[in-house]
């Protein structure tokens, strides 16, 4: 029998009921007792193996005090899945983001928005709406299975301070921290010029191994799951992993610039 594939829809949804649960600190069970169904029910739920009915998200919300947050999710995952067809789905990338196997991204300026810790973000966000969507979008680290993640970033990032050193020292760290975890990949690329760099990206492999690519722009960003766009961004991306340190020489001198230059 084949694997059952799992609509992204649903394995974002199922986050959510997850991540709510966590922060009321309930089992799974204690939630099934909650709402009157099985442990299984729930794990389905969670797991993205079913799709469960807007008046169960409704009792979902009831149970975890989480306002309408679940039936939110629930009218938006219907609404993304009346077509069923990916070119809307892609319209979202934090859809994509959460449901990815595979992350790999560059970032030139900031420490990448997946690995800020909530006081590098709160300066460099001015919406607290802004500031909590970052930090759930940093759940998708804690999701089982772990996608891999590997993230290059320039040199300069560990020097441009953001928020003082106090900040910029545990921003490091974490950084260092996330850098041991398996499957998490963290490559520092030397000050120079590297052929075909032109923006920061994030390339995301999904489920069904198709991939597609979220590049920044001056206004805003880009999305694109267009075979010649997401060639193009694979190929810089290796370009990127050529130049830059290897993990265990980057976390060497992360830890170098924190004790030069944050202590």
């Amino acid at each position: 029998m084949g694997a059952i594939k799992i609509k992204p829809e649903f394995l974002s949804f199922g986050a959510e009921v997850k991540r709510l649960r966590l922060a009321a600190g309930l089992s799974q069970q204690q939630l099934a007792d909650l709402v009157h169904v099985t442990r299984s029910y729930v794990a389905q739920v969670e797991s993205g193996r079913t799709r469960c009915r807007r008046d169960f998200a409704l009792r979902l919300d009831r149970a975890l005090k989480s306002g309408v947050a679940l039936v939110e999710a629930w009218d938006e995952l219907l609404e993304s899945i009346k077509s069923d067809k990916y070119p809307e789905f892609f319209a979202n990338f934090p859809k994509a983001e959460q449901s990815a196997t595979m992350l790999r991204a560059y970032e030139e300026r900031v420490v990448h928005g997946l690995f800020q810790i909530e006081a590098y973000a709160r300066i460099l966000l001015n919406d607290d709406d802004a500031l909590k969507n970052r930090l759930r979008r940093q759940e998708v680290l804690n999701r089982n299975p772990v996608p891999a993640v590997t993230v290059v970033m320039d040199e300069t990032v560990l020097y441009r301070e953001v928020g003082g050193k106090e900040v910029m020292r545990e921003q490091l760290e974490f950084l260092i921290q996330l850098s041991e975890r398996e499957k998490t990949n963290i490559q520092i690329a030397p000050i120079q010029y590297i052929r075909n760099v032109w923006a920061t990206f994030v390339i995301a492999t999904l489920p069904d191994l198709r991939q597609v690519v979220y590049t920044a722009k001056a206004y805003g960003g880009e999305t694109s799951s267009a075979p010649d766009d997401v060639a193009l961004v694979n190929e810089t991306m290796s370009a990127l992993q050529a130049e830059a340190l290897n993990v265990k020489d980057s976390r060497a001198l992360i830890r170098r610039v924190i004790d030069e230059k944050w202590s």
